[in-house]
């Protein structure tokens, strides 16, 4: 049986959310997480906060392609946020996850083999 979707909902049947500053957001839950890095921020614990920043995925100096119509294109990892830990004194990749694709696994282990660690909220 298919299950509808409602309007405003992504295919996990989750509903987008806007943050009062107009940041789009693909669930509560991601939006909670960018509320408290806000305050991270704000108590200068964390600097340079970017939200879906794309890494591209180069393993071994050579840029991972995909063939897809038309040519190839570089593979990228887009997470949910990037910002620098001031007391860890490293750069903190997070993804917030409800539901792991097979995409995601799979470009979580090509990350990992580019020594960058993904830390899931």
């Amino acid at each position: 049986m298919k299950r509808t979707r409602r309007p405003g909902q992504d295919r996990y049947g989750v509903a987008k959310v806007v943050h009062p500053d107009g940041t789009k957001f693909d669930s509560k839950k991601e939006m909670l997480r960018y509320c408290n890095l806000l305050l991270l921020k704000k108590a200068k614990l964390i600097e340079s906060l970017e939200l879906q920043p794309r890494i591209p995925i180069i393993i071994k100096g050579v840029p991972v392609r995909y063939f897809i119509q038309g040519g190839r294109r570089q593979m990228f990892y887009v997470a949910d946020f990037k910002y620098f830990d001031k007391e860890l004194r490293e750069w903190i990749i997070e993804d917030v996850k409800g539901h792991r694709t097979e995409v995601y696994k799979i470009k979580r282990a090509l990350l990992d083999a580019m020594n960058l660690t993904i830390t899931e909220i």
